[in-house]
């Protein structure tokens, strides 16, 4: 039975699998031609014409071998330079040091004459002070400071606020913070101190600073400074006078009345009472600015 003819089955091949990297073109291309076409020629027409890559000639391998016998000897020359310098450095930084510590030493024993001078001069004033032919050297002494003094009196302690910051440079009392106008300042002190003297303290001293008629207190920064001192808080001050009469007088006083405010206002904390016992220690140094002979009246 003939039929039609059939037509061969078409078998249709698989379709390769793309590579990964095909929507790459730009990219691949850089990959594949990282040197330029221009610089491609110009090493083919070297590498054609013969002057390319190493030379060819005894003269050009000699030039280069003298080069690189050059380059060796420069650089065998400098390190041999760095070596024997090394030592020589190393001696001169060696000397140095030990002149650092030499002459710190010198300074620390000089420092150290310097105090014990100090206190020659200051117990020899204070011996000059007891020694008055006034017979009021008893109370020269106190009153310049020169003598530890002790008795009945006030201990009255001053602290910054709870929420009070350690930072801030201008005015506290004109800051819109709290934590700024909680800090107890220099003139919050002085007004302390002042306050007590007007209200009869005999001798006054502020964390174990005895004060006298020329001391100072300044502020540097955030601290508080009594003859160049520093103080940290709490403030202790110590007045010795009269007790229960000197605190009674200067909690009705002005600057009572300031240090009132400012805990009211601005959470310093302050604490007075009456001592029946406290202890002032002599200033540090008494300078002695003028001086006059005494005159006795002899017995006849």
């Amino acid at each position: 039975m003939c039929g039609m003819p059939q037509q061969p089955p078409v078998r249709s091949s698989p379709a390769r699998p793309s590579r990964p990297d095909a929507s790459m073109s730009l990219l691949n291309n850089v990959m594949d031609h990282s040197l330029d076409d221009g610089y491609a020629e110009a090493a083919a027409r070297k590498k054609a014409d013969g002057t390319g890559g190493m030379p060819k000639t005894v003269r050009a391998k000699l030039g280069l071998a003298v080069g690189l016998v050059l380059a060796a000897l420069v650089v065998t020359v400098g390190a041999a330079q760095a070596r024997i310098s090394a030592p020589a450095l190393a001696k001169e930084r060696e000397e140095l040091i030990d002149r650092i510590h030499q002459q710190t030493a010198a300074a620390d024993k000089l420092e150290d004459s310097v105090d014990d001078l100090r206190d020659d001069v200051s117990a020899r004033q204070r011996e000059a002070l007891k020694d008055g032919g006034s017979g009021q050297g008893d109370l020269v002494g106190i009153l310049s400071g020169a003598v530890e003094v002790h008795g009945p009196g006030v201990k009255l302690v001053v602290n910054d606020s709870k929420n009070a910051s350690q930072g801030g440079d201008g005015d506290p009392r004109e800051t819109s913070g709290f934590s700024d106008t909680g800090r107890v300042r220099d003139r919050d002190m002085q007004r302390v101190v002042n306050g007590l003297w007007e209200s009869g303290a005999e001798a006054v001293s502020i964390n174990g600073q005895r004060l006298t008629a020329l001391s100072a207190i300044r502020a540097a920064g955030d601290a508080i400074l009594v003859d160049n001192k520093p103080l940290v808080p709490p403030y202790t001050v110590l007045a010795v006078g009269d007790g229960q009469r000197l605190s009674t007088r200067f909690q009705n006083s002005p600057d009572g009345l300031y240090l009132h405010a400012l805990q009211e206002n601005f959470g310093i904390r302050t604490s007075i009472s009456a001592e029946s016992d406290i202890k002032v220690p002599a200033a540090p140094s008494v300078i002695v600015r003028t001086a006059e002979p005494s005159t006795r009246k002899g017995t006849s």
